[in-house]
């Protein structure tokens, strides 16, 4: 499938986002990254945001980045790090990785912004271990209906083409059912430190499971 650039996105984001880190969001990467292990593969990881949060229990990470400038970031902040992070070219929807390979694969604020959600989140499920964890943190469109069409006009308008290709408005709990996880350990929660859209909007956060 063709790739869709979002290269001024990469330019200004990654110095707006460290405001969100300090309002809170660091602190919930920290909670959420705490108990992955093992051979663990990070879907869009931007410019390395997770890295200082993954636990030593984390043997292997593989990070994947479309954009250029992202991952030039990330190699930069897993160097300054020390840490180990394979960052490599790729789309969500078309991982160039193995099958069963992984025992975590983290999505924090991406899911909404992948071109394709079912596609990507089939190849996420493709290339865990079964058993294996999808660790996520994920905004999510609202359960009411009118807002949530609000939400499709405001993506259409506006917000999906700056914030690139995010969408505020997706039911992304559905998706990952879809796909074919276990969706019980994930939860709705809300973080009013965070500024608008995303104070207001619903997060899934937890950990879903391919079936063993």
């Amino acid at each position: 499938m063709g790739r869709r650039s979002h290269r001024l996105f990469a330019r200004w984001y990654p110095q707006a986002a460290a405001s969100l880190e300090d309002r809170g969001l660091g602190e919930q990467r920290a909670r959420l990254l705490a108990g992955a292990a093992g051979r663990v593969l990070e879907i869009g990881c931007g410019h390395g945001a997770n890295f200082a949060h993954y636990p030593e229990a984390v043997t292997e990470l593989v990070a994947v980045e479309p954009e250029e400038r992202m991952r030039d970031l990330a190699r930069a902040k897993a160097e300054e790090l020390g840490r180990e992070a394979t960052v490599i070219d790729g789309q969500a929807e078309k991982l160039p990785l193995e099958n069963d390979s992984f025992d975590a694969v983290v999505a924090t604020l991406v899911l909404c912004s992948v071109e394709d959600q079912d596609r990507a989140l089939a190849e996420i499920h493709r290339v865990l271990k079964p058993g294996g964890a999808l660790i996520c943190l994920e905004h999510v469109g609202s359960a009411n209906r009118a807002i949530r069409t609000g939400e499709a006009v405001f993506d259409a308008v506006l917000w999906s083409h700056v914030f690139g290709g995010c969408h505020t408005g997706r039911d992304t709990g559905a998706a990952i059912d879809r796909a074919g996880f276990d969706t019980g350990a994930l939860s709705p929660q809300r973080f009013p430190g965070l500024p608008f859209p995303l104070k207001v909007s619903p997060h899934l956060v937890g950990t879903a499971r391919k079936p063993a």
